[in-house]
């Protein structure tokens, strides 16, 4: 019978253990460090994931929302800025009628009132990425039907120069939140409309054209009457600026809220689930020492003879 080691069974098996837990502590060490994150499966927050995963959830939902009021933010931004050019447009018009009258002289007033009118087309005939803006329910296609002043003083009715839905656009931007964000070209412009045309209506009548020459007594009265109802549209295009930006600050107050209550849910899963990467690479360290220490004593044993104790 040889003798070579001590009998080391027992502490070689502990040992083994001991080697094999540094290694799995290692190995989780590393991988929070590259991860950023406590655990790679649910096992690993216990009691904690239905509570982690609820609030992961409400955070996708207020995403969701804010994405949305975003999107309407800008329609309804987009929407301010052509509002505010309608309404130069109308003060346009009024100066320009108010000249004529002014000057008793209306010669060039139809080609003037035709630019604004194709102006003013172009503006409710706008698109966007989804189709044109002013149609409501009817985005693909074009809300105004009409492209001079001779077509719309021929029509029997100014409703008939308008061809939109009648179902504005709206959006939800929270569960119990729809905002209505969308603006309908007959409402914006009906009085507009009405007003090109009964002043081309005018000059194709009896007492037209406004041609050259001074204007008429008939024509005097009939354009100082004009000035007025432009002043009915301008009012008109106010309020319906005013109405949208109300939308604007609801949405925006609603993107604040949406913002904030993601940011609270995102951090509560931040604290449950992302690691602290300073404590993370603290314990990487002692546990790359706790391993080494263990490779070390083994191959100490491992080389340990009975014969070393023997004089």
């Amino acid at each position: 019978m040889t003798i070579e080691r001590v009998g080391t069974f027992a502490s070689t098996q502990l040992l083994l253990a001991q080697m094999q837990r540094a290694e799995v502590a290692l190995d989780e060490s590393n991988r929070q460090v590259a991860s950023g994150k406590v655990s790679g499966t649910y096992s690993g927050y216990g009691d904690k994931t239905a509570v982690m995963e609820a609030a992961r959830s409400a955070a996708s939902h207020a995403d969701a929302h804010y994405a949305a009021a975003q999107q309407a933010s800008g329609r309804l931004d987009l929407q301010d800025a052509q509002l505010s050019q309608l309404s130069t447009l109308v003060g346009q018009v009024r100066q320009t009628i108010t000249n004529a009258v002014a000057n008793q002289d209306a010669t060039a007033l139809m080609d003037q009132l035709q630019g604004y009118f194709n102006q003013a087309v172009e503006i409710l005939n706008s698109k966007d990425g989804n189709g044109y803006i002013y149609a409501g329910d009817n985005n693909q296609t074009p809300p105004v039907t009409v492209a001079s002043l001779s077509d719309l003083a021929a029509l029997p009715a100014i409703s008939d120069a308008f061809q939109n839905g009648s179902v504005k656009t709206s959006v939800r931007i929270g569960d119990n939140q729809t905002v209505e964000i969308g603006m309908l070209a007959s409402d914006l412009g009906t009085q507009l409309f009405s007003l090109f045309q009964q002043v081309a209506q005018f000059d194709a009548g009896g007492s037209g054209p406004f041609a050259s020459g001074t204007t008429t007594p008939a024509q005097q009265n009939f354009l100082e009457s004009m000035i007025a109802t432009s002043v009915n549209v301008s009012s008109d295009i106010t309020s319906q600026a005013a109405s949208n930006g109300i939308r604007y600050k609801q949405v925006q107050n609603s993107m604040d809220t949406l913002q904030s209550a993601a940011t609270v849910y995102k951090d509560f899963v931040s604290k449950i689930e992302d690691v602290d990467i300073a404590g993370a690479l603290s314990q990487l360290n002692q546990n790359q020492i706790a391993l080494q220490a263990s490779y070390q004593v083994a191959s100490q044993l491992n080389h340990l003879s009975l014969l070393d104790y023997l004089q």
